[in-house]
């Protein structure tokens, strides 16, 4: 089936990038190929992308700025600028919809707040709706937890909870958003090793286990997720560098197969994609310790398929294939895909786009 993939990028002289703004690229289903048909200008680093899980709208925060931006998606794949609301706060780094596509959740990394948008039924954005601040005690490093740092947003599975990974405040924050207002409120917290830095998490598709991303010691935590109450208890760490690495690295990405069997990470320093093995607890093991075929792999993504792994090297320039295999583990397939700081990216059917 053919796919379109949306990237979005970094684009300023601050953040020393090459993007020129959401790229869209045509899918080959015969031979996993990417050709480029849009790249479509938008205000200044779309650095992380999310799609309506029902409408032909794709979003976007826009790093550095305090903005979100909306784009309609046309029957042939390209985008057309759709809207745009303020996020009330700096460096806005992730964004998620809520399961019934009606509320719009965004972190804003640089000003530690969360906040709630409305979405109606056609996609377009109101004025948000509720800010949580995500005020706590900064951890020891004072040039990456000089603030709370807000990283990621992601509803739980459930759609009951937004979980929230602080890396400056080495605390993970549980949220619960009122469907009728929009408001957020705070129903848990839980610490993190000092100095860890949690900045995504993943949560596994059958197991009441999450699994969370520590940027400054390179490690993944597993908790044992109660949907219930909305609550995280941690109960293992391992690292996701290799023994024989003494070098500097940080942690960015993490995912889970859809089968629920292996877990992946990215180290940007290291420069390489981790697998880890899930077992039928739940438990990590890793396994396989791939180069990311580039500089600082900040994000990567598998496929719907699920037969591809997909890396974005930032500070190289490309998006690198990988085959996935039945152990995990990753080679790199067909071409290499060339574009400028690339930083996020989402799959759609080219079906799904048809019907528009």
């Amino acid at each position: 089936m053919t796919q379109f993939a949306y990237v979005g990028c970094r684009t300023t002289r601050a953040r020393n990038a090459r993007g020129e703004g959401i790229s869209v690229y045509k899918i080959d289903p015969r031979t996993a190929g990417w050709s480029l048909i849009q790249v479509l200008r938008t205000e200044e680093n779309p650095s992380f992308l999310a799609l309506h899980p029902t409408l032909d709208i794709l979003y976007s925060v826009h790093g550095d700025l305090d903005l979100v931006t909306s784009y309609s998606i046309l029957p042939d794949g390209r985008i057309a600028p759709a809207g745009r609301q303020s996020t009330r706060g700096r460096n806005p780094v992730h964004l998620a919809l809520d399961l019934t596509g009606r509320w719009l959740v965004v972190a804003n990394y640089r000003t530690d707040s969360v906040v709630s948008l409305p979405a109606d039924d056609g996609g377009a954005l109101g004025a948000v709706a509720d800010l949580c601040e995500m005020k706590g005690t900064l951890g020891p490093h004072k040039v990456e937890q000089n603030y709370g740092r807000p990283h990621h947003a992601p509803f739980s599975p459930s759609g009951k909870w937004v979980v929230v990974p602080e890396k400056g405040n080495d605390r993970i924050t549980v949220l619960r958003l009122d469907a009728a207002s929009g408001r957020l409120g705070i129903v848990h917290h839980v610490s993190c090793r000092e100095n860890a830095g949690p900045r995504h998490i993943a949560f596994h598709p059958s197991l009441p286990k999450a699994y969370v991303i520590n940027e400054l010691d390179s490690t993944v935590t597993t908790y044992d997720f109660d949907d219930q109450a909305g609550t995280l208890t941690g109960i293992d760490v391992v690292s996701a560098l290799p023994r024989c690495f003494c070098g500097n690295s940080r942690a960015s990405e993490i995912e889970i197969s859809a089968d629920g069997r292996h877990l992946y990470t990215s180290n940007r320093g290291h420069n390489s994609i981790t697998t880890f093995s899930i077992d039928g607890d739940g438990q990590l093991t890793p396994g396989h310790f791939t180069p990311s075929q580039g500089e600082t792999p900040r994000f990567f993504a598998i496929a719907p398929d699920q037969r591809h792994l997909y890396v974005a090297n930032e500070d190289s320039d490309t998006i690198v294939p990988f085959q996935r295999h039945g152990d995990g583990s990753l080679t790199p397939a067909a071409d290499v895909i060339r574009v400028g700081s690339p930083t996020s990216m989402v799959f759609r059917d080219a079906t799904r786009t048809a019907s528009a």
